[in-house]
């Protein structure tokens, strides 16, 4: 495990999730890049699909437990924390986080490379975030449609617009994975998978009403409006049974 002493966490089944709030979390990496060594940080947004894909992939725990920070993104490893005595501070979701991050982005004119999505979806960002954020450089970007013979060119392009920020959006089986295999390549101060979040910032989808947050149903939402996301979502009701059956192994480590 690679996160920091500094970083107080609580482990799910083996994956030590941050307990630090949004604030903490902000100040956290905003050191990592201001301080100039450009040493690569993963920065993994971990939701209950994630932790049961890691509980049933041994490659993908390596993955999960391998990452520099995990922060609370789902509302279930939330309650989880809770469920184990060692709650966390506030979610952290990583639509929220990107943001945040780019609001800082603007005092410091960090550069930020964005890679994922369709070639529509990724324009559509870029455009929005610049007019939203004009202080911050995106110094680059493609859309992630690309094989695994093109990894070599992609990792090669993020290197050539040393960006302080790596904002990746692609499927979540692919995202943090690709992040880990070529992490030291890529050597990007903060790497960050935020899946669909460039679908919403494009406007191609919406985010969830302000209600459905508040009762931390976020999925449910996003269940309604994507009824092909059923099977994926099987997994919720799976973390819940095993939390509540498993309790007594919920924090040991793995």
């Amino acid at each position: 495990m690679n996160q920091p002493s500094q970083v107080p966490t609580v482990p799910i089944f083996g994956i030590p999730v941050s307990r630090w709030g949004m604030t903490d979390t902000v100040q956290y990496l905003t050191g990592l890049i201001q301080s100039g060594e450009r040493r690569p940080h993963q920065i993994i947004t971990a939701n209950p699909i994630m932790v049961m894909t890691a509980l049933q992939d041994p490659a993908y725990m390596d993955v999960m437990r391998g990452a520099d920070l995990l922060v609370p993104d789902g509302t279930g490893v939330v309650w989880a924390a809770e469920k184990a005595g060692s709650p966390v501070k506030e979610r952290v979701a990583g639509f929220d986080l990107l943001h945040e991050l780019m609001k800082v982005g603007e005092d410091y004119h960090w550069k930020v490379y964005l890679l994922g999505s369709t070639s529509e979806v990724i324009q559509a960002t870029v455009e929005r975030l610049h007019l939203q954020y004009p202080g911050v450089q995106i110094s680059g970007f493609r859309d992630g449609y690309f094989s695994q013979e093109q990894d070599a060119e992609v990792i090669a392009a993020i290197r050539e617009a040393e960006p302080d920020i790596l904002f990746v959006a692609r499927a979540v089986d692919t995202q943090e994975p690709w992040i880990a295999r070529y992490k030291e390549q890529l050597g990007v101060p903060v790497m960050m998978g935020v899946g669909g979040s460039f679908d919403v910032i494009s406007g191609k989808s919406k985010r969830a009403p302000k209600l459905f947050q508040q009762l931390r149903a976020e999925w449910l939402y996003r269940l309604l409006k994507e009824p092909t996301r059923a099977k994926r979502m099987l997994a919720l009701p799976k973390f819940v049974v095993k939390v509540l059956r498993d309790k007594e192994n919920l924090t040991k480590p793995r």
